[in-house]
């Protein structure tokens, strides 16, 4: 019976854990990074997807966000006022990842996946933008409309409870390069799995049918596997994990 190790491990000092089949741990293999969600969700609270994705064959990676777990300094209040900085701290750490798995001969050529839920979502779609490397990518209940949505889901604050319009635009002018909105070809060019609840009451669903709009409009859905539960709620079923499985073993 196939045994999948799971390890904590640091990447340049940064906590991840490490799933892979025991067996099969020192083989080059296709990677998946995966990223967690926002405030009480960690590496930790996802790492049920290294399981299923090891158990898949793959190698696979959750690095622990800024400003979560061991990188979390305490003051929660802060954290929320960040937010969107995380998104953009987690994009660009991405090649680090890489490199480190790939230094050490672990990852099979460039077959490398992402993955993530909620602020990891996210994240995903804006490294799918900024990564052309990336193979095949996996978004749960998030958004790439980045600056749209920072005006209403966790507003950058100057201070705790403080935001104005012009603090927002300079925390999230950053991200405009990797927004939906401007770059959607990049979207559109790789395999994209795409999953969102109806009655998300945190990052709404309609984030996700704009996205599905916007690409088919524009011809760029050819390579997009949309998934919608129409009670599906701001949480990851087990037949939504099980989908992203499969698209991964079908395009990585």
């Amino acid at each position: 019976m196939a045994t999948v190790s799971m390890s904590e491990e640091e990447i340049n000092g940064i906590p991840a854990i490490h799933a892979v089949l025991a067996d099969r741990a020192s083989e080059p293999l296709p990677t998946i990074f995966f990223f967690h969600g926002f405030n009480t969700s960690s590496k930790e609270v996802t790492s049920y997807f290294g399981y299923m994705l090891a158990m898949a064959g793959f190698r696979v990676v959750l690095p622990e966000a800024d400003l979560h777990g061991k990188r979390f300094a305490g003051d929660r209040e802060a954290r929320f006022g960040r937010f969107w900085e995380i998104v953009k701290r987690s994009i660009d750490e991405l090649p680090r990842y890489r490199d480190h798995y790939e230094k050490r001969g672990l990852i099979d050529g460039d077959r490398v996946g992402i993955g993530g839920t909620s602020m990891g979502g996210m994240v995903t779609l804006g490294a799918m933008v900024a990564h052309p490397w990336v193979r095949a990518v996996a978004s749960y209940m998030g958004s790439g409309y980045f600056i749209d949505l920072s005006r209403t889901l966790f507003p950058p604050r100057r201070t705790v409870g403080e935001e104005d319009a012009a603090w927002r635009d300079a925390v999230m002018a950053p991200l405009i390069n990797h927004d939906a909105a401007r770059h959607l070809e990049r979207l559109g060019d790789r395999p994209l799995f795409v999953w969102h609840g109806e009655r998300d009451d945190v990052v709404p669903f309609a984030e996700a049918a704009r996205l599905r709009a916007e690409l088919s409009a524009r011809g760029l859905d050819k390579h997009l596997e949309f998934v919608s539960e129409p009670l599906g709620v701001h949480r990851v079923t087990h037949d939504a994990a099980t989908a992203g499985v499969q698209f991964f073993v079908r395009n990585l």
